[in-house]
């Protein structure tokens, strides 16, 4: 191991030991720590001219916070986002940092304002996630990691320029250096003019780098691409890493050094760019975890992932999002993470809200948090159920979005997939019913959304092609999933046609275990398991052109 590594590894190892003690010896005094920061929040927020606005009482207890602040989503905060990012008043006494993208159409981005208050919350998860990590797996010590880009469309990366964050930017600064020392991939990839570049690079470092260690990612589909990049571009890739030059891409590249490995160019010169557990082992032989989603719609792909690395150990991720983060691993579940916002859940059987300690195994809810980005009670859009419960803290299991689909993170909403429906320009004859999302869309194991639709007198090569294009322009207006197609996690939307559609579609929702008089026809499904072929011939399928 080189002594980098070592110094890194050691220095941040002890660094963050002190918050994984105190997260689990405040495990037993949950309610006191939630509502001290309660108490904290309302003082910084109470001060400021937004706080006045709503008469914030600094001395409110939990139980009146919740009667007198009502419950948000992102609309509730957008005027007053848009105008503290042209200098306006802040939502809360704390200077902001960066405003962070998330979801939202290419026109209308939602922005987040990362204040040091806000990044000090998330260090308070990050710590005591990266103490027990080091605890738990001690060969990750042995080598460099790589830990995945916030990434952005290529389409976006000029208008984004400066807020392409990768996840290091999560840390305090200080433990940022530490943990720079132990990176495989140098942060100045996310530079390139696009995705593909991006990735190209990424590859690059990653291939030369035979100490990698952890390879922690959010989608498990991000790394799958990412190796069906690795066998596609293996010649390509052999060329820069024996020559120590981008080629063709260096123009993209040009703020981006090129790795120099003759040794590891001559492994890939030699695969057969065959996708097998025994060359990556060869590869990365010292690889000893990866991290990724591995719930809800997830699972099918982390599966995947794990069968080609079987000797590697897999840990998944909690909910972090980039309102804030709810839980994060430890110990073999996934708990709340109490001492970084406050949080609140709503029962998602009865609607009501509850604090955090008085949670019950096996009840569904969704969270409402109030963070240091000045976001107040803000409901978000996932359901989780509480498996566990370590002292008064509650663990959950992530059941997937409350509000729409998310097969690899592009979040869609049944609203905005009817409404990209509705403004369809269909023939005569065809009536669209429902996007249905699929583990494998197009038959070669790929995820992705197919629109069912009914045509009366049939319908042509031609018009089903029309009609997907136009529902995939629609979708591309949507900020992750434009990213998901970007980064080939997704493939492009497929359009079937029958005569007999609709009766086709309540059969199969029926033989689901449906009951009859229940069934209807909604704007956006996800059937898990769910075969194309099983429910229409695939001659029938036409996609994209």
């Amino acid at each position: 191991m080189s002594l980098r590594y070592s110094l890194g590894h050691g220095v941040l190892s002890r660094v963050v030991a002190p918050a994984r003690l105190a997260f689990e010896h405040q495990c037993q005094d949950m309610e006191s720590v939630q509502r001290r920061k309660l108490s904290s929040l309302l003082r910084a927020v109470a001060e400021t001219p937004f706080g006045r606005r709503r008469r914030i009482d600094p001395d409110w207890s939990f139980e009146q916070y919740a009667g007198n602040m009502p419950e948000t989503g992102y609309d509730h905060w957008r005027a007053a986002i848009d105008e503290q990012r042209l200098g306006g008043a802040s939502l809360i006494a704390s200077p902001v940092q960066r405003y962070q993208p998330t979801s939202g159409s290419t026109s209308a981005i939602k922005w987040l304002p990362y204040t040091k208050r806000f990044l000090a919350e998330l260090d308070q998860a990050i710590c005591p996630w990266l103490g027990d990590l080091y605890q738990s797996y001690p060969d990750i010590r042995g080598g460099s990691h790589y830990w995945s880009l916030s990434w952005v469309p290529t389409s976006m990366r000029k208008e984004l320029k400066g807020q392409i964050n990768d996840d290091m930017k999560l840390l305090s600064a200080g433990k940022r250096l530490l943990a720079s020392m132990t990176q495989s991939v140098p942060e100045t990839v996310a530079s390139a003019d696009s995705s593909e570049d991006s990735r190209f690079a990424t590859l690059a470092w990653l291939v030369a780098d035979e100490s990698l260690a952890v390879m922690s990612v959010w989608s498990p589909t991000f790394a799958l691409t990412m190796l069906d990049d690795l066998s596609r571009w293996r010649d390509e890739l052999a060329d820069c890493l024996y020559s120590g030059h981008f080629g063709a891409r260096a123009g993209s590249l040009a703020g981006v050094r090129c790795p120099r490995a003759v040794q590891r160019a001559a492994m890939l010169r030699h695969w057969d760019g065959r996708q097998s557990a025994a060359f990556y082992s060869i590869l990365w032989p010292k690889l000893a975890l990866i991290s990724a989603w591995d719930t809800a719609s997830a699972a099918v792909w982390a599966a995947k992932l794990r069968r080609l690395f079987p000797a590697v150990a897999f840990q998944g991720k909690g909910l972090w999002a980039t309102e804030g983060v709810v839980t994060f691993p430890w110990q073999g579940h996934y708990p709340l993470a109490f001492r970084s916002h406050v949080y609140e859940f709503a029962d998602a059987a009865t609607g009501e809200v509850l604090p955090p300690w008085k949670l019950e195994r096996s009840q569904e809810v969704v969270p409402l948090i109030s963070t240091g980005a000045g976001l107040l009670r803000y409901r978000m859009s996932d359901r989780l159920r509480v498996d566990h419960l370590i002292g008064q803290v509650p663990c959950f299991t992530f059941l997937g979005r409350d509000d729409g689909v998310d097969l690899v993170g592009e979040k869609l909403s049944s609203v905005l997939v009817q409404q990209i429906i509705d403004q369809l320009d269909c023939p005569v004859d065809v009536q669209p019913l429902t996007l249905l999302a699929l583990d494998n869309s197009n038959g070669k194991g790929a995820p992705g959304y197919v629109l069912l639709a009914e045509a009366i007198h049939g319908s042509t090569v031609m018009e089903r092609r029309l009609l997907a294009r136009q529902m995939e322009d629609g979708l591309l207006e949507s900020f992750h999933y434009r990213l998901a197609r970007d980064l080939g996690q997704l493939a492009p939307v497929s359009v079937v046609c029958r005569e007999d559609m609709q009766q086709c579609y309540m059969s199969y929702c029926q033989k689901r275990g449906m009951i009859d008089g229940n069934v209807k026809i909604e704007p956006l499904r996800y059937w898990p398991g769910m075969k194309l072929t099983d429910m229409v011939p695939d001659d029938t399928l036409q996609g994209v052109a």
